[in-house]
């Protein structure tokens, strides 16, 4: 097997029913007519469910170097320790994060991930706490995260039945450059005309609370009431954090943490003593780089993410080329 390189990862695309086209300005090659709403791109799900990835596995292929055409999986089942340092794999053994791009054409549905006590409780579903950083907002656009003041369990479940969710929901314009982070139990909807980049625990469970069938004229699609009234947290979400210098931590959670960098024609280390996943939302052309030449470099596009094992990442530098901005997620 070969040793330990950097792994350029193929993105898997996902039509979705409220998705669009601008993936393609991240240099995704989008199938004629589709919508796509999402690029998963670092998956390690050994299932899925039918509403998220429809069912089947989701494991991200490696694009490039001695691994090319196998997957992450095969990845982790051959260096081990080497690829995940201290990090634990998932419960069903793989890759421990899921990173996404999402192309919000209309608003996604208010939506939430099992709670806490309700994952403990119901052994299929899976806690998804999940982070976004705003990578570009058409004027006006909005993020609907967690409840107004006040707002109750019963408040809640009257308004699903009489279909008013969204008048309950806290609304707050999406910022290119900010980035939220939802705790898994926490009401969610991403607005229309949002392009974000996304990190998040290896879950896609998802309850479904409103759908904006009548907005948008959309197929009725189930919702998941019982389910979304038990996971549903009350609390006044997490304050959204905007990058305060050219690298900034933008979400620490007790899984994963997030750093935004901005650079031009210059080298940043990436560091630290686990893997790194590096995405490329904005770059006229960057490059993941050994100092020691431990490893051959990896030339990088804007779009393209990358995973760097554990025993490289405290020798990996970033290569930015003029006006990059990377995203860089780690294992807490």
């Amino acid at each position: 097997m070969p040793d330990p390189c950097p792994l350029p990862l193929e993105p898997i695309l996902m039509p979705k029913v409220w998705g669009g086209r601008r993936l393609a300005s991240l240099g995704k090659r989008l199938p004629d007519g589709a919508n796509i709403g999402e690029s998963w791109e670092l998956a390690d799900l050994g299932s899925t469910s039918a509403s998220g990835g429809g069912g089947d596995a989701a494991r991200s292929v490696i694009a490039d170097g001695t691994m090319k055409g196998r997957t992450l999986h095969d990845a982790l089942a051959a260096w081990g320790g080497d690829l995940l340092g201290d990090a634990k794999p998932s419960e069903s053994g793989g890759f421990p994060l899921l990173v996404k791009y999402l192309d919000a054409r209309e608003h996604l549905s208010v939506q939430v991930h099992p709670s806490p006590a309700f994952a403990a409780a119901n052994p299929g579903a899976h806690l998804k706490t999940e982070s976004w950083l705003i990578v570009d907002a058409e004027p006006g656009a909005e993020l609907f995260i967690g409840f107004r003041p006040g707002v109750t369990r019963e408040t809640l479940g009257d308004a699903i039945r009489d279909g008013t969710v969204p008048s309950l929901m806290r609304s707050r314009p999406a910022v290119p450059g900010e980035c939220h982070t939802l705790p898994s139990g926490t009401v969610h909807a991403l607005g229309a005309g949002v392009l974000v980049a996304e990190v998040q625990t290896p879950s896609d469970t998802t309850y479904r609370l409103y759908d904006w069938t009548r907005e948008y004229a959309r197929p009725q699609r189930e919702l998941h009431i019982e389910q979304a009234l038990a996971c549903a947290d009350f609390g006044e979400p997490p304050a959204p954090v905007t990058p305060d210098a050219d690298r900034t931590v933008v979400a620490r959670t007790e899984y994963y943490t997030m750093e935004s960098i901005r650079a031009s024609c210059k080298a940043v280390d990436i560091g630290g003593d686990g893997p790194a996943v590096v995405m490329l939302p904005r770059t006229m052309g960057a490059a993941i780089a050994s100092r020691s030449g431990r490893f051959d470099e990896v030339m990088l596009d804007r779009g393209r993410t990358c995973l760097i094992p554990a025993c490289l990442a405290g020798d990996a530098m970033l290569r930015c080329g003029p006006d990059t901005h990377a995203v860089i997620a780690r294992l807490s």
